[in-house]
């Protein structure tokens, strides 16, 4: 079992879960809970709209947390970063900075922030290194969402280099999934979409799927629980062992086809599968180069097929019910 942070911590540090709701930061919630850690703050909307400067000031002031794990922000698939791309930079800039100047106001010892593979070039040699980051135009999806967090990882480097020290520690992991997705076929990402597609023609007992694009870009999933275990190794590491901005990866990534495939059978599904070539394909490929991380001792634990029964099970136990 990973020992949270090195041994100046205890089951006492104060964390602050940002976004503990959602299936990051519930992931974050499940293993910190089940390790023991007592001391976890976190804040319902109702009661911390992060958008807010001075409620987060607030918050943050009154309750000093050594360690803030920033997992809030907004997400969506390709669909909803093509039409809302307005919400999207300014809802992730203003939370963001709002967060993370409060945290530097308050000297945390460490945040966590989530910065996204979407910005990558769109044509970008694989893997994609970190060094990569900056030298070409993102794919124009998802160009606002990209900016933001582009905005989010200089924000830490720039707090880093004025202060001294990486307490500010921007990771990239590309497209995670698991328990606590958005199954939103307006809103979210393509391996949720597909679960629930495929799910709902499985209930209906229809013959054909019909999904968008061509089936050929490639992508590189990460299984939640994985990224909370990389996060918490990279928190046990002394500041000066690491290089920043990370990587966060599985080193294999699979075509969109071949995802359809692996969550067809792991749903049942026996029908046809057919492909819009009319509808946008997005980034024709973005795997990422781990290495950093991998160099540092860390490597993931949870392979895709089984990573889509798992969290089938959860869509099972959570929206079984789900035909229409």
């Amino acid at each position: 079992m990973i020992v949270l942070m090195s041994s100046r911590f205890n089951k006492d540090t104060k964390i602050f879960v940002a976004g503990h709701a959602g299936m990051l930061g519930s992931a974050f919630m499940r293993r910190l809970n089940d390790a023991g850690y007592q001391n976890i703050i976190v804040a319902p909307h109702v009661e911390l709209d992060l958008a807010r400067q001075q409620d987060v000031d607030d918050f943050l002031a009154q309750h000093r947390p050594e360690v803030v794990i920033l997992a809030a922000g907004r997400v969506g698939g390709i669909i909803e970063n093509r039409d809302n791309p307005g919400d999207f930079i300014s809802d992730n800039l203003q939370l963001q900075l709002n967060v993370m100047s409060a945290a530097r106001r308050v000297k945390v010892n460490k945040l966590l922030f989530f910065a996204s593979s979407c910005m990558y070039p769109r044509e970008c040699s694989q893997p994609m290194t970190e060094e990569m980051l900056m030298t070409g135009r993102p794919e124009p999806t998802s160009l606002a969402y990209a900016t933001a967090k582009m905005a989010g990882l200089q924000t830490c480097l720039a707090y880093n280099q004025q202060d001294g020290g990486n307490n500010f520690i921007p990771v990239i992991p590309n497209t995670i999934y698991g328990p606590g997705d958005n199954f939103d076929l307006g809103s979210s990402h393509v391996l949720p979409a597909l679960l629930r597609r495929f799910h709902q023609a499985k209930q209906q007992g229809v013959d054909s799927v019909t999904l968008w694009g061509s089936g050929t870009p490639r992508r590189e999933f990460v299984y939640v629980d994985d990224v909370v275990e990389a996060v918490l190794f990279l928190l046990q590491h002394e500041q000066g062992d690491l290089e920043l901005p990370i990587n966060i990866g599985v080193a294999k990534d699979c075509s969109i086809a071949e995802l359809a495939t692996m969550i067809a059978t792991v749903v049942g599904y026996q029908g046809e599968i057919s492909w819009d070539t009319s509808k946008p394909d997005g980034a024709p490929r973005k795997l990422l180069d781990s290495q950093r991380l991998f160099n540092l001792g860390w490597r993931p634990k949870t392979d895709l097929t089984s990573g889509l029964a798992k969290t089938y099970s959860w869509f099972l136990e959570q929206h079984g019910c789900v035909n229409d």
